[in-house]
């Protein structure tokens, strides 16, 4: 295992997907914390049996107006989410906005610094209804 392995951990790979060699693929190190946290993020309260207060609350506000105050509170959800459940990254920005090509749609882009090297990194994901 890569010393960035050991350092971040692995994983299934996100979406679970067929590797080359036939088994399930697995993602490791830098790979793995940007697949938690879209798992996070598309995780909603209470869907794990076992971990009920895992997930993210952001599924809530799809069929709600794409306002102002709906945006902020996206926003902060996704903030508590990933400062509960992902460790392993400083929390630089999360931007929350309405797609320009639909308006039901809201775009979340998270911005992030992993805590044990430093490097950036960042997820991009779309709310959909």
């Amino acid at each position: 295992m890569s010393a960035l392995a050991d350092l971040y951990g692995s994983g299934l790979s996100f979406p679970v997907r067929v590797g080359l060699d036939g088994r399930l693929a697995v993602s490791a190190g830098e790979l793995n914390v940007r697949e938690s946290i879209c798992t996070l993020l598309r995780t909603s309260r209470l869907e794990r049996v076992e971990r009920p207060a895992y997930g993210c609350g952001i599924n809530q506000f799809l069929y709600g107006t794409n306002d102002l105050a709906s945006l902020r509170l996206i926003q902060e959800e996704v903030k508590r989410a990933i400062a509960t459940w992902e460790p392993r990254v400083d929390l630089d920005d999360v931007r929350v906005a309405v797609n320009v090509d639909d308006a039901r749609a809201i775009d979340i882009t998270v911005v992030y610094t992993l805590v044990a090297t430093g490097t950036a990194g960042r997820v991009d994901t779309t709310l959909r209804s």
